[in-house]
């Protein structure tokens, strides 16, 4: 729970953070437009922060879902194979008695008398006892995946209760964001920037000419520039800045986590002199995170209200670089 306790803890500085900077009357001189562009960017790097704790936690809840799943697919079928093994056990008796094969005086008048049954009750019992260790076997392995499920299951029932708790964590996420966009309008004239649906074909002669999958996310990339940034997504109408790697390179095959202290775990770290295009640049605090695309240019969803574009990649202090493996 600590990690929930300070991601609405966080909320409620970005909350308490939004306020002060809101629109109020001014005591002085009101603010100038290239103040507040510093307000906006200090509060969206506040705000954006909260939105990848957020999808850190939908990540984890969705991990855990599939390995659930997983596990009830595997529990069902032992069942079966120890009901199975019981029904073998039950029908060797059965057919050993109707056959005669157990009627000790019809056993004795037989060639090899005793002998001869002794063998037949050894091989039963040796059929009955291999038929009873794998029941012994599907049933201590289905306990063992029946106490991992319900570990899981407990879990599961945590974050369910850290998920009700973040939707009201997103309102006012919502809320914050309005106050941004509130900014945003009083310093640019308009709370958000208006689409640009044709920065794609503009750039489109831009596009490096990169091999295997690390280009099929370059160009996803490409595709994206001029959509806007819309907290908790990853497209294709809008995307947040994990939300806008992790598609790119589903796009090329490959599963990103849609976060970026995730992202940043899930990559090979390489140096700053061995980037290519297709590689991740994580930015300090791991609160934000572009893909490169080589000429020390990334693309990437800034912020709230502003939509995918292409930059210079030093534009806020690097943490480090990844290579989607």
């Amino acid at each position: 729970m600590s990690s929930l306790r300070n991601l609405l803890r966080t909320v409620a500085l970005v909350g308490m953070s939004a306020a002060l900077i809101a629109p109020t009357a001014a005591a002085y001189a009101e603010p100038s437009p290239a103040d507040l562009t510093r307000r906006i960017e200090t509060s969206s790097a506040e705000l954006e922060r909260v939105v990848e704790s957020y999808n850190k936690l939908r990540e984890e809840i969705k991990t855990n879902k599939t390995a659930a799943g997983r596990l009830q697919a595997r529990i069902g079928p032992l069942e079966q194979q120890a009901e199975q093994s019981r029904t073998d056990v039950a029908e060797l008796a059965t057919t050993a008695y109707k056959s005669g094969g157990l009627r000790t005086a019809d056993a004795l008048l037989r060639p090899g008398g005793s002998a001869a049954l002794l063998d037949r009750l050894g091989a039963l019992d040796q059929l009955t006892r291999q038929r009873q260790e794998r029941i012994s076997g599907f049933t201590a392995t289905q306990q063992r995946l029946l106490d991992e499920k319900s570990r899981l299951d407990a879990t599961l029932t945590r974050q369910a209760a850290q998920a009700r708790q973040l939707s009201a964590a997103k309102k006012q996420i919502e809320k914050d964001l309005a106050n941004l966009y509130e900014l945003r309008r009083q310093a640019y004239g308009a709370a958000t920037e208006q689409p640009a649906p044709r920065a794609a074909a503009t750039e489109a002669a831009n596009v490096p000419a990169v091999a295997g999958a690390a280009g099929v996310a370059v160009r996803y990339a490409f595709g994206a520039l001029g959509k806007p940034y819309v907290w908790a997504a990853d497209g294709p109408n809008g995307y947040d800045c994990s939300g806008l790697t992790s598609a790119a390179w589903r796009a090329a095959g490959k599963s990103l986590p849609h976060n970026t202290r995730m992202q940043w775990g899930a990559v090979a770290h390489i140096g700053r002199g061995d980037l290519s295009p297709g590689d991740l640049v994580f930015y300090s605090g791991l609160g934000h995170v572009a893909l490169y695309v080589g000429g020390g240019q990334v693309i990437d969803a800034p912020s709230a209200g502003r939509n995918v574009l292409k930059r210079g990649m030093n534009m806020m202090s690097i943490q480090g670089y990844g290579r989607v493996r």
